[in-house]
């Protein structure tokens, strides 16, 4: 039997791809306007960049911070400062951006792939040690929706066999586990200022780390190798320019004092919604990790027994509410620039060739990561950003519900 429903006006909530989501304001557009006027763009020669590694760098508690032109870069920045060798290894977790999986690829090294648990969508100690071999260099983490990894138990396993912790905290801005901000926790950690993240300069990133030859490795990498202020400089290494201009600075000084609020106010509406579904059949809502802060960079739900693509489509026709079912179509390493190989030319290097003379194939079987095909077909991603108010959280909770029971009564 149907229910009988009361039509609602459909709302329309706050996007991060404009203003309506974001938190610009007259303190973007004054430190725009003296980047400006003082006619330098260019980060070598002006202040704001410098500035904003300072305040970043004070805020997480670390010694070394370098700003650059996406998360994508600050990963790149990371695997280079780990300086593997050809056909060496990195672990990382099948469900994140492709942005910090090709960086491993440019610098030569093999991506190996660690599964996930199946309701946190993270990669756990034991999914990383059955993934290490002779040569396994580095593990990077991914701190999936603002939700952070068990990291101690991490970083006692890269202790034992002596691996470098990068940590990709991009979706994971101001988060803390058991006190500690996340990203000063593993030997590099790297975040992302892009459009829809915590604070934004539209595309940007940042490196961090406590330790002086990473830290320096790093520095030296995002500028083509050059050793500005050394005795004698010059281009030490193969590297890039991923200087961020003194715009991007600009902007994120001003965004970084907007921070805590973006958190608390994601974290505040986050308790909001969880208040509102608690209770629902077969809806599991999002993990914290013991001992972490969750700073939702987006809500997610996982939905046992119900079609999550199902799901979606109603949200999306009866209340424009545009979700994500199963947040990624298909694990990283399904992608065609993995599976195939497709890297420099024709070669498949680094794949093939004399770096990995010996070696077993890369297993990118999806029979060898239960977790991540059984997490992915349960996960609905819901929108989120620091603009939502009760009202716009009370008017998501209700679609929810009613779209999960019109799911379900269609599959009577």
């Amino acid at each position: 039997m149907s229910t009988m429903r009361v039509e609602v006006a459909k709302m329309q909530l706050p996007t991060d791809a404009n203003a309506s989501g974001r938190t610009f304001g007259i303190e973007e557009l004054d430190l725009l306007r003296q980047a400006l006027g003082s006619g330098t763009l260019n980060c070598t020669k002006g202040t704001f960049v410098s500035h904003f590694e300072k305040l970043f760098a004070q805020r997480l508690g670390v010694a070394h911070c370098t700003a650059v032109t996406s998360g994508t870069a600050a990963i790149h920045c990371a695997v280079a400062a780990v300086n593997p060798n050809p056909g060496d290894e990195i672990i990382s977790s099948p469900i994140t951006d492709m942005g910090a999986i090709t960086p491993i690829l440019y610098q030569g090294a093999i991506p190996v792939f660690a599964d996930v648990d199946p309701s946190s969508l993270v990669v756990t100690a034991e999914t990383i040690a059955a993934r290490i071999t002779r040569r396994t260099k580095a593990i990077i983490v991914t701190h999936l929706f603002g939700n952070v990894c068990d990291m101690d138990a991490i970083m006692e396993l890269a202790k034992q066999h002596n691996l470098v912790v990068i940590e990709d905290a991009a979706q994971a801005l101001d988060a803390k586990y058991k006190g500690k901000p996340v990203g000063s926790i593993g030997h590099i950690g790297c975040f992302s200022l892009q459009q829809s993240k915590h604070i934004t300069t539209g595309e940007g990133g940042i490196v961090v780390t406590n330790d002086p030859a990473f830290g320096r490795a790093v520095r030296l990498f995002h500028d083509k190798a050059w050793g500005y202020g050394d005795p004698r400089p010059d281009h030490y290494f193969l590297a890039l320019n991923y200087r961020m201009t003194e715009l991007q600075g600009a902007v994120a000084v001003a965004q970084l004092d907007k921070l805590a609020w973006s958190v608390q106010q994601r974290q505040k509406m986050a308790d909001r919604l969880a208040e509102k579904l608690e209770g629902t059949a077969n809806v599991q809502l999002p993990d914290v990790t013991p001992g972490a802060t969750h700073v939702y960079w987006k809500y997610y739900l996982r939905l046992t027994k119900d079609n999550v693509g199902d799901v979606a489509k109603v949200l999306r026709e009866e209340y424009d509410i545009a979700s994500a079912p199963r947040y990624i179509v298909k694990p990283a390493f399904m992608c065609e620039v993995l599976r195939d190989k497709r890297t420099f030319g024709t070669s498949h290097w680094p794949y093939e060739g004399e770096c990995r003379a010996g070696e077993p194939e890369v297993d990118y079987d999806p029979a060898s990561f239960p977790g991540t095909v059984d997490g992915l077909a349960h996960v609905l991603v819901l929108p989120w950003n620091e603009r939502y108010t009760e009202e716009h959280v009370d008017y998501m909770a209700m679609a929810i519900i009613d779209a999960i029971e019109r799911v379900r009564e269609s599959n009577v």
